[in-house]
């Protein structure tokens, strides 16, 4: 399993937010490309970025991503936030990110998502974000009345370079991940598990790794040093 620093952008700025509240920002750094080094120091090459404004159709944060994606040759950035059209998967592919991470069209719309992820196969994630057992989309703020079992089947078919599993009633809390959620997941889908939300240990990394995900991404415990972010590129940097 790799460990996959997050990279959220707000306002062109690098935040981490509580419980997926946009009202509750906890931690921010000015320049996203400080956090980028920052994780590169310790040794970690995969990075999760998410424009947050775009996911909210509050704004884009495109040009830091473009800065983001350009920096150093050789790392694997997966893009997300408000990817909503064919158009954008494009140019986030095209902008340099390995995977674009699409969540809330490609739960609504089923049409779309197969045709985008047979024109890129093998890169493009779909994003899950589950409250409870509930799908929720529109930036965490919309539920989708589908449980996630129902969500999973219908990807089964699809040439997907992964699921994005966030368990957003855990997200920033440092209270633990959803092992549960993410060990139903893991052995019901085909597909690359990454783990995303309230990663706060080894312990919690350990056991999503023996939960069968092949990527977790982690935000708070590693901004706020609760995690020592050598020891974890040690160990799962891959």
């Amino acid at each position: 399993m790799i460990a996959i620093p997050a990279i959220d952008l707000r306002e062109g700025a690098c935040v981490q937010l509580v419980g997926g509240s946009y009202a509750a920002e906890k931690v921010r750094v000015e320049d996203p490309l400080e956090a980028l080094t920052q994780w590169r120091r310790h040794g970690f090459r995969a990075f999760h970025v998410v424009d947050l404004d775009a996911a909210l159709g509050k704004g884009s944060n495109a040009d830091a991503i473009f800065q983001l994606t350009a920096h150093e040759r050789g790392l694997t950035f997966s893009v997300g936030g408000g990817v909503r059209d064919s158009d954008r998967v494009e140019t986030v592919l095209s902008g340099g990110a390995e995977f674009v991470v699409v969540g809330t069209r490609a739960i609504e719309d089923a049409g779309w998502l197969a045709d985008i992820a047979n024109r890129f196969p093998g890169r493009v994630v779909v994003a899950a974000d589950v409250k409870g057992r509930e799908v929720v989309t529109r930036g965490w703020t919309a539920g989708s009345h589908r449980d996630i079992r129902e969500v999973l089947a219908a990807f089964e078919p699809l040439p997907l370079g992964g699921l994005l599993v966030t368990a957003v009633h855990k997200e920033g809390q440092l209270s633990g991940v959803d092992l549960p959620l993410m060990r139903e997941v893991a052995s019901t889908s085909r597909h690359r598990l990454y783990a995303s939300g309230g990663v706060t240990t080894m312990e919690d990394l350990r056991a999503l790794a023996a939960a069968g995900a092949y990527g977790a991404v982690i935000g708070m415990a590693l901004y706020t040093g609760r995690l020592d972010a050598s020891a974890v590129a040690r160990e799962f940097a891959g």
